[in-house]
């Protein structure tokens, strides 16, 4: 099993910078694929990033690209969502997830939610206007 915590919310004025972090334990996830996800209130649970084990490859949400940038630090078995630019509509509960290592997959499959095994508590980003 693995447990993810996510770290790193809170209020911010638009314009303004978040650094989220999930933290996993359990087991090394440097094999894995890791994502984020979000949800506001009323809507569903949307892709936010993704990153390949490797880290090489990185998949955003188009409302996300080029604003924010997922990392990962293998050795602190950590993933990190940098986000910059933010924006009202950014406001959600921001969930990390994790999906062992299973196979190669298109850009298309880390968009999933129903491929993740292992899911965080999530964190709330609030972006003021």
């Amino acid at each position: 099993q693995v447990q993810l915590v996510e770290s790193g919310g809170g209020l911010v004025q638009a314009g303004g910078s978040l650094r989220l972090s999930c933290a996993a334990s359990g087991r090394t996830v440097s094999s894995y694929a890791m994502a984020w996800f979000r949800q506001a209130p009323g809507k569903e649970r949307e892709f936010v990033a993704a990153s390949r084990w490797s880290g090489s490859s990185t998949y955003y949400a188009t409302s996300v690209e080029g604003r924010f940038t997922i990392s990962r630090d293998n050795a602190k078995n950590t993933v990190y969502l940098q986000m910059n630019s933010l924006k009202p509509e950014d406001t959600a509960v921001y969930y990390c997830a994790a999906d062992p290592p299973s196979g190669l997959y298109s850009a298309n499959y880390y968009r999933r939610a129903d491929v993740y095994d292992f899911w965080g508590q999530g964190t709330q980003v609030t972006v003021s206007s």
